[in-house]
């Protein structure tokens, strides 16, 4: 196995973002899971302003293709259940035939099921572990051979604060988003050598149509607030890009504060 003691980040050829102003992703590109809508749907549109070429996959057809044909020519929509393994080797194969390399991969992809462990089914759960980790198992060997081929990557696996303590009546999400930390780690180890990062984004309670049924109990959230899709992007968009050229294996989390301890109530 050969080591590399450093590996440059990937500068692109000079691509303008829209607008005319060089972006902070000029070049490359990137498949967004759960892209069609909600934080997905956010970090498309914000990629593409920043100069990449995005690939929209999701099982929601008709939302995906309708973004797609929002932002233009530097996106397509190709339908993806995470859990389909040969469907993801489809999927990396258009990517790069369409648009001649990979770059990043955003496994945003995931569900939830509210059930106490008492009356969680086996099934739920194989659903539930299948979208949320295995997808992201699914995903990361995919894409190895295209980011080797472009001489580097970012992957960003979307867990949660769920991946860093635990939740009443969420036993299968909750341990999907811990399960996806280690498989962050162990993955940023075995492909450092490759010049790819993969880091994990732990966001709070976010307002997106998965979201919608919980209702808005922030009395644990330091800032009494819940997030908009788009507050994550930023976050995201800094790992797909080179200004974080020297992070993998790291957890990045943007939770209001909700993890810090118990806030002041006035």
């Amino acid at each position: 196995m050969r080591l590399r003691s450093q590996h440059a980040p990937h500068h692109s050829s000079g691509t303008e973002a829209q607008g005319g102003a060089m972006g902070k992703l000029d070049g490359k590109v990137a498949i967004i899971t759960g892209g069609a809508r909600g934080m997905g749907a956010a970090h498309a549109r914000r990629f593409v302003r920043e100069g990449a070429s995005v690939v929209i996959a999701d099982v929601l057809a008709d939302l995906g293709a309708e973004l797609a044909d929002e932002l233009g020519d530097r996106a397509f929509f190709a339908e993806l259940d995470v859990r389909d393994r040969a469907r993801w080797t489809d999927v990396v194969a258009q990517t790069v035939e369409r648009f001649g390399r990979l770059d990043v991969l955003v496994n945003n992809a995931g569900i939830f099921r509210r059930e106490s462990i008492e009356t969680h089914s086996h099934e739920l759960w194989d659903e539930v572990i299948g979208v949320n980790l295995t997808g992201i198992w699914n995903g990361t060997k995919a894409v190895i051979p295209a980011l080797k081929a472009a001489g580097g990557g970012s992957i960003i696996n979307v867990s949660s604060t769920a991946g860093m303590t635990g939740y009443a009546w969420l036993p299968a999400y909750t341990t999907s988003k811990w399960g996806i930390r280690g498989l962050t780690k162990t993955s940023a180890l075995d492909l450092g050598q490759y010049g790819i990062r993969v880091n994990s984004v732990h966001p709070g309670f976010v307002r997106t149509p998965m979201t919608e049924e919980l209702g808005d109990n922030t009395a644990n959230v330091a800032l009494h607030r819940t997030a908009t899709d788009t507050e994550l992007t930023p976050l995201v968009l800094f790992l797909a890009s080179d200004d974080s050229a020297f992070s993998t294996g790291a957890e990045f989390i943007a939770d209001g504060g909700e993890s810090a301890g118990l806030p002041v109530h006035n």
